[in-house]
């Protein structure tokens, strides 16, 4: 029995010694850290540039001039000159209506005129020798006063020669009569002479008769002028002609403020393009505006190119309910790619920043400390950078402090880093560029052609555990 338990423990030991000796090389094979890969990213240069200072908005597009074409006077409509959606310059002809009442009214009145024109030179005549009359009577007047003075003269000396006794009875009152006589001459001629100057005066008051009925009738030739042009109706302004409300054959009406236009006409060039801007911006507006015109570009959706233009209007009030105020931009529109009541993006720039440092706003990220950036340095790894962002403009962001122009950011593969971490640049990138993705059919970028990414295993390098 002490043999057998002897040899059983010899044999434990034996076992036991043998287990002992192979775990430290097993041990130190799985204390041995993975090989570490790089991680592949893409990325892009800071950049140090001159940065415009640019406020985003949607805006729309509104015609310079609309004006609504409508009858002056009502008739037949004979002929119309355009066709829709024609372009007019001022001045254009645009409708025909029929004007032969118009003619007919037209010459009505200036035979009245010419009639009361032929009253007018008669009343003159007339006048005219009234006047003359009363110079004839005033002459006669004054011959037979000079008379009646010589007259009772003589009579008061025969009656002096009478009291003496000189002269008979008979003689002296024969002067006395003479003289009588021509005294009542005189307030006779005096009569005519205030019944002539009357009558001047019912002249005179016929030819201003005359007159008015003349000036009347000119006004009435004038009003029917007036409604035979309105018979021809022209464009007021250079624009784009819309529907046709009435064809030709058509009886139209003057029109009322309630009825409908003939055509509307707009003009869209130059137009106008209107946004809103918030109005915490607006003392940046007034103050850029201050300084000289603020250009504004509105790009239409499908265009390439965007248009310019520069600001003319602030409106005079913020719009309570939604805090924004309307500003509007005139632009040239020469190749016509504004439309009236099209959207478009609209970038009002304000003032340009020398020396910005901008990054593309890919390469940001949001931690619990704010917002950071993944650096490269010279040894291919990274370090987290705390930034200060300034603004952000479409795909680019203004740095304020945090970053120097040329150093290098990473712009996709964030997600698989940490401080320190080594990586492998795909390919250099710009501030804006997207980051590169794998077409269909092509191998990772970050592995060899039919083979897949590598994945970390444990120790033994069994990939199943």
């Amino acid at each position: 029995m002490r043999l057998f338990r002897a040899g059983s423990g010899l044999a434990l030991a034996a076992a036991l010694g043998a287990t002992l000796t192979g775990c430290p090389r097993e041990a130190a094979e799985s204390k041995q850290a993975p090989r570490s890969l790089p991680v592949p990213v893409a990325v892009a240069s800071v950049e140090q540039k001159a940065v415009p200072v640019q406020i985003q908005a949607i805006g729309t597009v509104e015609a310079y001039s609309v004006v609504s074409v409508k009858a002056q006077v009502g008739g037949e409509l004979m002929r119309v000159h355009f066709k829709e959606g024609q372009d007019v310059r001022k001045d254009d002809l645009l409708f025909t209506i029929d004007p032969r009442p118009f003619e007919a009214a037209l010459a009505q009145a200036q035979a009245n005129l010419a009639k009361d024109m032929g009253q007018i030179q008669q009343a003159r005549a007339a006048l005219d020798r009234d006047r003359a009359k009363v110079s004839q009577t005033r002459a006669a007047l004054a011959r037979d006063q000079a008379q009646a003075k010589n007259a009772e003269v003589e009579a008061r000396r025969y009656a002096e020669l009478l009291k003496r006794g000189l002269i008979a009875q008979e003689q002296a009152d024969q002067f006395r009569t003479t003289a009588e006589s021509l005294a009542h001459t005189v307030l006779a001629g005096e009569a005519d002479i205030t019944s002539a100057e009357e009558t001047v005066r019912a002249d005179e008051a016929a030819v201003k008769s005359a007159e008015q009925a003349v000036r009347a009738d000119e006004a009435a030739v004038d009003t029917a002028k007036i409604q035979l042009g309105y018979t021809t109706i022209r464009s007021p302004i250079d624009g784009r002609t819309g529907s046709l409300m009435l064809h030709e054959g058509n009886v139209v009406r003057a029109s009322s403020a309630a009825d409908s236009p003939l055509v509307v006409i707009n003009q869209i060039q130059p137009t106008y393009v209107s946004f809103t801007i918030p109005q915490q911006q607006l003392p940046a507006v007034q103050r850029y505006m201050g300084d000289g015109k603020l250009e504004v570009r509105a790009l239409p959706a499908g265009e390439p190119q965007p248009q310019r233009g520069v600001v003319t209007f602030i409106d005079n009030a913020v719009d309570q309910t939604t805090g924004t105020i309307r500003l509007k931009a005139v632009f040239a529109n020469d190749a016509k790619r504004l439309w009236p009541g099209q959207f478009v993006n609209v970038e009002l720039t304000l003032t340009i920043e020398p020396d910005a440092i901008v990054v593309p706003s890919a390469a940001l990220q949001s931690g619990q400390q704010g917002q950071y950036v993944f650096v490269v340095k010279d040894d291919s790894t990274v370090e987290t950078r705390r930034v200060v962002v300034k603004r952000a403009q479409g795909s680019e962001t203004i740095v304020a402090d945090g970053l120097r122009a040329g150093e290098a950011v990473v712009v996709d593969g964030q997600p698989r880093l940490v401080s320190g971490a080594k990586v492998e640049v795909r390919r250099p990138g710009r501030p804006g560029d997207s980051p590169p993705r794998a077409r269909s059919g092509e191998s990772s970028p970050t592995t060899k052609s039919g083979e897949l990414p590598p994945r970390a295993t444990k120790s033994g390098g069994n990939p199943g555990r």
